[in-house]
């Protein structure tokens, strides 16, 4: 465990097991490394393993503002710099597979593959519109509004101890990250706003969705042949979570399949 001084931010890491390729694991919104909890033990037995806490969540510093996909990206691709690490098979779930995607265009030299776990980006225009709805919500009373924003994101199968864990979580986050953190979004999430972007991802790409309307919408910006997408309907937003035993065994298999296992 350790921290890393990178300009305006201080971020907290882990830097486990050894092997290759390189994996990298980012959270989503309101979220920490510890999401990956189902998942570090598993990969960390093949390979190295970086699981990082994005500025103003989890035990990484706060800052008063920079939390954007491309920020994140760069602060990320700044640590794996200074750890001498990459290029990396990047995770990233909700939040972070934005961000995992923007490193992956930004930074290509430091990204072998993305896996992109129901994604903040491509959200149909009609639902990424709302957020500016809820943009008062969250300036006046930030931590009920991004709770009962997040709370839409449960199935009925899903675990009620994840949902108690979450909403427990955001509770700790700064107002100023909740607020800003969605609100820089909009720019990614939005389909329309979202696709010419993505089509810049030139690694393979594995993306999981819990709807899937979705799929057919990731797959039309695939660049390289060897990538996937599919949905595992009836789950909720942390499919790594929910399903981990599938997912981790998911993943390893489509690693060895584009030969980064």
């Amino acid at each position: 465990m350790a921290f890393a001084k990178l300009g305006d931010v201080e971020l907290f890491y882990t830097d486990e097991g050894e092997g290759g390729p390189p994996m990298l694991f980012v959270h989503g919104y309101t979220c920490d490394s510890h999401d990956w909890m189902w998942q570090l033990p598993h990969f960390t037995q093949t390979h190295r393993v970086i699981a990082v806490d994005l500025r103003g969540h989890g035990r990484s510093s706060v800052p008063a503002d920079g939390f954007e996909p491309k920020v994140f990206a760069k602060d990320i691709a700044a640590l794996l710099e200074q750890l001498d690490c990459g290029p990396v098979v990047a995770v990233g779930h909700s939040l972070g597979g934005v961000v995992v995607s923007a490193l992956a265009i930004e930074h290509p030299e430091l990204v072998s593959a993305v896996v992109s776990v129901d994604p903040g980006y491509l959200v149909p225009d009609t639902v990424s519109s709302s957020l500016g709805s809820i943009r008062e919500a969250l300036q006046s009373d930030p931590v009920p509004t991004a709770q009962a924003l997040l709370s839409r994101s449960y199935s009925p199968a899903s675990p009620p101890y994840l949902k108690s864990w979450h909403m427990r979580r955001i509770a700790g986050v700064p107002a100023h990250v909740l607020f800003m953190t969605i609100m820089n979004l909009g720019s990614l999430a939005a389909r329309s706003a979202s696709e010419l972007y993505l089509r810049r991802r030139a690694c393979p790409v594995l993306a999981i969705y819990a709807h899937e309307e979705r799929v057919p919408v990731e797959t039309a910006l695939f660049a390289d042949p060897r990538s996937r997408a599919f949905a595992w309907p009836g789950s909720g937003h942390w499919l790594h979570q929910e399903r981990p035993a599938e997912f981790n065994a998911v993943v390893e298999s489509w690693l060895a399949e584009i030969g980064a296992a």
